[in-house]
């Protein structure tokens, strides 16, 4: 694994970068929030994939029906 700091390096398991010295360990806390903001930028990446099919099939049909 690498530092985020200074990119050297280290054991994944380390709390401290030996080269910088500085606390690369992640809270708990953190790491939920994490999961819960990519749980929420999957689901709106969905809904958004939904929508653009949505809007395609509209156009489709306003394509067919205006001529």
């Amino acid at each position: 694994m690498r530092c985020p700091f200074c990119a050297s390096e280290k054991d994944e398991n380390a709390l401290v970068c030996p080269t910088c010295n500085r606390d690369t360990a992640v809270p708990q806390s953190l790491r939920a929030e994490h999961e819960e903001l990519l749980r929420k930028r999957d689901s709106l990446r969905a809904e958004l994939a939904q929508a653009k099919d949505k809007l395609a099939a509209r156009l489709r049909w306003r394509k067919l029906h205006s001529a």
